[in-house]
């Protein structure tokens, strides 16, 4: 009787140590060894779809070849953290769609916007950022300055004698938004990225709410553009993710470096929903922007509303600017103050109906937001004038539902008390 009946005895199976068996001969290996190793498929004809490459790890033939691929981010992918065929193919396009050299995509958009921040910045040295940010982004340079060292001095968007009155010896770096959060302002890009580029100094765009389609940055001089991937590119509020585009190669080698060691690398199915995503990014754009422009001119009609934000309408501070910068459309968030403050605030995110009260924007979507309590709830009081938001003003990021039905309810909710 067997030792172990539990495995009874094959007679296929000689009673001697078996020599080792290699991979590359299934047909020769154990059941337990076929299960760990199945074969892949070659699928023969050209997928349609960028394939989901979810493996974290790859293996080679030779030790060279392996040592090979740690050198940097054109050698083979080996380990995810380092680099996926996946996540390469949705670099690669936001990387064209941005006209940029190389791109990183990474786990979300702040996770671009720190990963930049930190490779390319440390103690002593001096940025000059715009009021107007995204409450994470203002907070993680208000952090940056209390906690290591760096210089941090805000500017407008507008004045390019602003930014050069601003410089020193020991400015880094030139931090801007390409339309502002939540108050839709339209920066001169081309004016200060000059400024800062006769400085040497480095610039970095956050082009989240125009997309490429609206705005390409680095053709206006930008070193770096930053994405929250999880906005517009992924488009279906399903996916958390954001990239970073390089105008030069070697900028995106020496951040790519930090960026493996940091760990805040792209998850391989989040930057497949993006890639997903990006196949109709032309076709919500357009309907963002118009459905937007739609919206702001209703509401800039409405009694209750004292001021709205959006660089489409002709009243705008910025209308011009846009108008040149932004030529094909003005994106699709807005942004109004009302007339009752915090409180009508309030009454108006809860009243909503078809509009969803929740954070993020960009998506199929419409949703609605009071950014003083929460995306800029960082901001003092001071801070929040500064950057233009009030008690009263509510932020707006439309989606793609039918402009009349989305009127409907945003009118509604206006008269509640």
């Amino acid at each position: 009787m067997s030792d172990h009946p539990e495995h009874p005895a094959d007679p296929a199976v000689p009673a001697g140590p078996a020599e080792p068996v290699l991979p590359a001969d299934p047909d020769a290996l154990r059941p337990e060894s076929r299960l760990v190793h199945p074969t892949p498929v070659d699928p023969g004809g050209r997928p349609m779809g960028i394939p989901l490459h979810q493996s974290h790890l790859f293996a080679f033939e030779s030790s060279e070849a392996l040592t090979a691929a740690f050198a940097g981010p054109d050698g083979a992918f080996f380990y995810n953290r380092f680099g996926n065929p996946t996540v390469r193919s949705l670099e690669d396009a936001v990387a064209e769609l941005e006209g940029g050299a190389a791109a990183l995509a990474t786990a979300s958009g702040m996770g671009a916007i720190n990963t930049v921040l930190l490779a390319l910045l440390r103690s002593g040295d001096h940025v000059i950022a715009q009021r107007s940010l995204y409450g994470g982004t203002f907070a993680m340079l208000a952090d940056l300055a209390e906690r290591w060292g760096v210089e941090l001095t805000h500017v407008g968007g507008d004045d390019p004698d602003e930014v050069a009155a601003a410089l020193r010896p020991n400015t880094r770096l030139l931090h801007l938004e390409t339309v502002s959060n939540p108050t839709t302002r339209v920066t001169d890009l081309p004016a200060l990225i000059a400024v800062a580029k006769r400085a040497g100094v480095l610039s970095v765009v956050d082009n989240t709410f125009a997309t490429p389609l609206l705005c390409r940055p680095i053709e206006h001089g930008a070193d770096v553009v930053v994405h929250s991937a999880t906005k517009y590119l992924g488009g279906h509020s399903d996916v958390l993710a954001g990239i970073a585009v390089f105008a030069d190669a070697e900028l995106h080698r020496t951040v790519w470096h930090y960026a493996t060691e940091l760990g805040a690398s792209a998850d391989p199915f989040a930057a497949w929903l993006t890639l997903r995503g990006l196949q109709t990014l032309a076709l919500r754009v357009r309907r963002h922007c118009d459905t937007a422009l739609d919206l702001a001119t209703r509401l800039s009609a409405h009694p209750a509303v004292t001021a709205v934000h959006y660089p489409g309408l002709p009243f705008h501070p910025d209308h011009e600017l846009a108008r040149r910068l932004l030529p094909a459309g003005h994106g699709g968030v807005l942004a109004f103050d009302l007339a009752g403050g915090r409180e009508a605030a309030r009454a108006f995110t809860g009243a909503v109906r078809l509009a969803s009260l929740a954070p993020s924007l960009g998506g199929v979507h419409t949703l609605v937001l009071h950014p003083a309590s929460t995306s800029h709830r960082q901001l003092s009081d001071e801070e929040l004038a500064a950057a233009g938001i009030g008690p009263g003003t509510v932020r707006v990021s439309v989606g793609i539902e039918h402009p009349e039905d989305l009127w409907a309810d945003l009118e509604q909710a206006l008269a509640k008390p």
